[in-house]
Order: structure tokens, then sequence, then C-alpha cells
């Protein structure tokens, strides 16, 4: 491995069709010799957001991090830390999966829902995977994009990093979800 993706975004090209991965915007949380994790940031799960309004009593959007430990949970908190126990992603977020901590914040009004985006799963890449789908262009590493990791997200979110990348990623961005179908 000669360098890392921690902290870029990856965008899924249209050769990724028909599962988890298809029009995904992942962000790369940790990439070493090991491998990478990271996060789908704009998979929303509607059931899993309905059931945690039925037990918390206010609306939190649950994502589907990725394919890989589906029963984990994972917290994006913008801002200032609620717990010890986390990885820095940027100077403004990080990452925890301290649910004590996070919710026992929300209750308490320390911090604010809007500040926190749930995942349940991550997407992992054993060594030099990430690197072997990048090379076979699987994936567009974009840099550092102006993102709020905590904010709410859909497929638009992909559509829209697309459209700002221009040139074929303008094509790729209009093209329909089953390039078969082109």
């Amino acid at each position: 491995m000669t360098h890392s993706y921690k902290g870029k975004i990856l965008i899924s090209t249209p050769d990724i069709a028909g599962d988890i991965f298809s029009r995904s915007v992942v962000l790369v949380v940790n990439h070493d010799e090991n491998g990478a994790f990271g996060l789908i940031l704009n998979k929303k799960n509607e059931a899993m957001s309905e059931d945690l309004l039925e037990v918390f009593g206010f609306n939190v959007d649950v994502y589907d991090g990725g394919p890989v430990e589906n029963e984990k949970i994972f917290f994006i908190n913008k801002g200032e830390k609620i717990t010890e126990d986390y990885s820095e992603i940027t100077d403004e977020f990080y990452l925890t999966e301290d649910l004590q901590n996070v919710v026992t914040a929300i209750i308490e009004k320390r911090k604010d829902v809007s500040e926190i985006k749930v995942f349940y799963g991550y997407t992992g890449w054993s060594p030099m995977q990430l690197d072997n789908e990048v090379s076979r262009k699987l994936w567009t590493v974009v840099d550092v994009y102006n993102l709020d990791y905590t904010s709410a997200t859909d497929e638009r979110l992909w559509k829209s990093i697309m459209q700002n990348l221009g040139g074929e990623y303008l094509l790729w961005a209009n093209a329909p979800d089953d390039i078969s179908m082109n």
C-alpha cells in the first residue's frame, strides 16, 4: 500500500449495479495495510428509522453503513465530543460506537440529533482490496469534498457529486440506474 484513502469519499461507478453499492457515496474512515473501513452516507433505511422513532420518541434517521456486521451501530458525531471512545475523521467529525453516551447526550439536550448520523453495519475491505477496486475503476476517489457527514442524504447525493465532478462523470450522473436500459 503506497497511499491511504482515509478521509476521502468514494463514489461508485456505474460498473457497480444491483447491490447496496450501486450509486453509493462512501466515507473512508480508516485505510491502512490491514484494509479499509467505511460508511455509506446516502442509503437511508426507512424501516430502521421508523423503529427508532418508536423506541426514542424522536426522529432519528438510520443509514445502511454497509453489508458487514449489520448488528453493529456506528455514529458520526459533529462538533463537541460526547465520549472518550472515538476515532477522529476530521477536526469537526468523529466516529463512535458508544450508544449509551450518544443517546444520553441527545436526551439531556447536550447534543442535537441533527449533529449525529446513525449507521448500522459498515463497508470493509481486506488488505489491498480497495486499492484493487479503485484501479479497476469501480470507485472514483474524491479528495476533500465539502460535505456535512451528519446531514440527511439520499440517492441524490451520488448524482450531485457526479455532476460537480463534470466531464464523463456528468454522463454517469444522468445515466439510468440500469445502464443496460440506456
